[in-house]
């Protein structure tokens, strides 16, 4: 049976459940943008992960061209002291020194090419991830303008919805706003049916009691009826 004070109650109950779920989208807000934007730091490590591969052989051709340049100078030098030198066994030291600098930079250009071709492949591998990892990023900060502005819209809704609950709260008598703050600050919802018995909060039996409250019967009808197990607001069901 529900008497005017719960039907008035029952309707804030709905004003506030609706306040609640608002407060805890926006809440949840700032952690699904935080999510995005570890996406986006995901993405944009990927990105320069891979330009640091190409960045990293560039300076290692770079290092051999330096390695190739001060062979072929080391070279230069050993040929020509070999045209001034006059004794035979010079000669031949020199003419190892320039077999070991040839084979030198014949080892160091073949280094060369093969990181040539590896900055090529680098660079196309640069490329592709780049333009993927770019769209990524692009849809990613799609996402974060469509909640920061689902937020905007879910605090005007909030706010709106704050002076519903106010407008409710203003004709339920002060003692049963008590009680049902009271309850509703630890356990939603506040206000529950009971059916064949049974509290729709807890879902335990109500006590005999608490039923002929809930039923209108005898003195205890005029009370606003609790349940005897979890202390929600309780009211008779016939369904």
């Amino acid at each position: 049976m529900l008497t005017p004070t719960l039907e008035k109650l029952l309707v804030l109950q709905d004003r506030d459940s609706k306040r609640l779920g608002l407060e805890a989208q926006i809440k949840a807000v700032p952690g699904d943008v935080a999510a995005v934007e570890k996406k986006i730091a995901t993405e944009k490590g990927a990105i320069e992960e891979a330009k640091a591969e190409w960045m990293a052989l560039e300076a290692k051709k770079k290092m051999i061209e330096n390695e190739i340049g001060s062979a072929e100078t080391k070279l230069g030098k050993y040929k020509t002291q070999q045209v001034q030198v006059r004794k035979n066994d010079e000669f031949r030291a020199l003419g190892l020194e320039i077999e070991h600098t040839e084979a030198a930079i014949a080892a160091l250009e073949g280094q060369e090419l093969e990181v040539m071709y590896a900055i090529d492949e680098a660079k196309k591998k640069f490329a592709d991830a780049e333009a993927v990892l770019k769209q990524n990023i692009a849809g990613h900060e799609g996402r974060i303008r469509t909640l920061k502005e689902r937020e905007v819209n879910l605090k005007a809704e909030l706010t709106a919805m704050q002076g519903e609950v106010a407008a409710a709260r203003e004709p339920i008598e002060e003692k049963a706003l008590r009680v049902y703050d009271r309850i509703a600050a630890r356990q939603q919802p506040a206000c529950v049916p009971v059916r064949g018995n049974t509290c729709g909060g807890c879902h335990l039996k109500v006590s005999s009691e608490v039923e002929s409250a809930i039923r209108g019967k005898g003195d205890a009808a005029a009370a606003l009826p609790t349940c005897d197990q979890c202390g929600r607001i309780v009211w008779w069901d016939h369904g």
